[in-house]
């Protein structure tokens, strides 16, 4: 029977990637997302990383270096695209999430830490390697308010990606059954939801995590 390498676990102040892969049949192979964080907790079942202002990231862009949101819906999933690299704006990002639940839940804040609100990413569960964690975006998220109420956000985008192709019937299906699994846990005020977390600030002494040369290296564990 081959070894099998056990999945990393951080200790609090580790830099690492948060990634998404593109989509669709353009998706399991390459990176288009990559921002390097630092982790807060990390229990093995739970994940708690943190993305702080400035930090050198990278997104998708379309080959002039228009921003994908900045293109029309109708063929913003069907231009080809390339990689650019942008500092993270406004205040940092702090993202959890939960071994195998295919969702991530992140906090925002104003620049004067007034909170915001919870977002919850729809996507596929992470996986782990040595240089962080991987995922592939569902497009579909939901916003949450500290009053308890929600709304769906980007359904033009979620409906588009399928109409393209990026996610099948039984993909599609999958998502709309996370979210529902994630309305279940919004309206019971479960965690994260219920816990102190809009109260958190990063320590003072983290250095922000630098933008590796190799950020979109595919580790053999994930390509095997």
């Amino acid at each position: 029977m081959p070894h099998e390498t056990a999945a990393p676990r951080w200790s609090p102040g580790t830099p690492i990637l948060w990634r998404y892969r593109a989509n669709g049949t353009r998706g399991d192979e390459g990176v288009h997302i990559c921002r390097p964080m630092t982790v807060v907790e990390d229990t093995g079942d739970r994940l708690v990383a943190w993305l702080a202002p400035g930090t050198e990231c990278v997104r998708p862009v379309f080959a002039d270096g228009t921003p994908v949101h900045a293109e029309p819906l109708a063929s913003r999933y069907t231009r080809p695209r390339t990689t650019g690299r942008e500092p993270w704006w406004g205040n940092g990002v702090l993202k959890l999430a939960r071994a195998g639940e295919p969702w991530s839940v992140w906090l925002w804040w104003d620049e004067d830490w007034t909170f915001r609100n919870w977002y919850v990413n729809l996507e596929q569960p992470l996986r782990r390697h040595p240089a962080g964690v991987d995922s592939v975006d569902h497009f579909l998220d939901i916003d949450v308010q500290r009053d308890r109420s929600w709304s769906w956000r980007d359904e033009d985008e979620f409906a588009q990606a399928c109409a393209d192709g990026l996610m099948s019937a039984q993909t599609a299906a999958g998502v709309r059954e996370a979210g529902r699994a994630a309305l279940a846990l919004i309206e019971s005020w479960g965690a994260p939801f219920s816990e102190p977390w809009a109260e958190w600030r990063p320590e003072p002494s983290w250095p922000v995590p630098p933008l590796p040369a190799d950020w979109d290296r595919l580790p053999a564990e994930l390509t095997a």
